[in-house]
């Protein structure tokens, strides 16, 4: 890509925005042109700036930063994200690849890395921090694997895809509602086409298929 790569960065921690500004802005072609304490302010900057980069910290308030990328591919925003993030959360990160998100960092990467990462997602490639591509390889060996043994997987979207992921770690439809920003009903429903499409019916049958498949969906 060439050209200024112009950056909008979200975080709550005022301090951890100021090094970001810092490291960003010594490197060549990048110029930060909006900073967001949390989510919701951080999609309007992505909306009113149009930068070709948003550096998003997962963990933000009002709306966290998976919430901001949906509704981000929701609106069609032309952007390219990059997580941030505290822990290597290995449900967030697969959440973040189903999104579309091409780089994910932890937070205690160096500079050269974020800089690594934001050239390599502004060129349309991805980036992520060693230990997750690490996770990421063996994720995907074992999900290839039972796709083939239940063909329905490769028939849910993203959102049922990350629905039936907390559905394994035992969370009720408010619970993922709260997590998500939709509706208890519609997670109900979201349940009703997973179970269609995996070809699974009964009472509770769904909690029973993601706990016992928790770790290949």
């Amino acid at each position: 890509m060439s050209g200024e790569i112009r950056i909008v960065c979200a975080d709550d921690h005022p301090f951890f925005r100021d090094g970001l500004r810092t490291g960003l802005g010594g490197a060549d072609g990048f110029h930060v042109v909006g900073e967001a304490s949390d989510g919701a302010a951080a999609l309007e900057l992505v909306r009113s700036l149009e930068p070709e980069i948003a550096i998003l910290d997962i963990g933000l308030p009002v709306m966290n930063g998976v919430s901001v990328v949906r509704r981000i591919r929701e609106q069609q925003l032309p952007v390219e994200v990059v997580f941030l993030t505290v822990h290597d959360e290995e449900e967030m990160f697969e959440e973040a690849l189903e999104l579309g998100v091409r780089g994910y960092l932890l937070k205690d990467c160096t500079t050269s890395e974020l800089v690594q990462c934001v050239r390599a997602v502004a060129s349309g490639r991805h980036y992520t921090t060693p230990p997750m591509t690490s996770f990421l390889v063996s994720k995907l060996q074992r999900v290839e694997r039972f796709a083939g043994k239940v063909p329905g997987l490769s028939l849910l979207t993203p959102h049922e895809r990350a629905i039936l992921r907390r559905i394994a770690h035992e969370k009720t439809s408010k619970e993922i509602a709260e997590e998500m920003g939709i509706a208890p009903k519609t997670v109900d429903a979201h349940r009703t086409n997973i179970c269609s499409k995996l070809k699974i019916h009964g009472k509770h049958v769904l909690s029973r298929f993601a706990l016992t498949h928790r770790f290949d969906i």
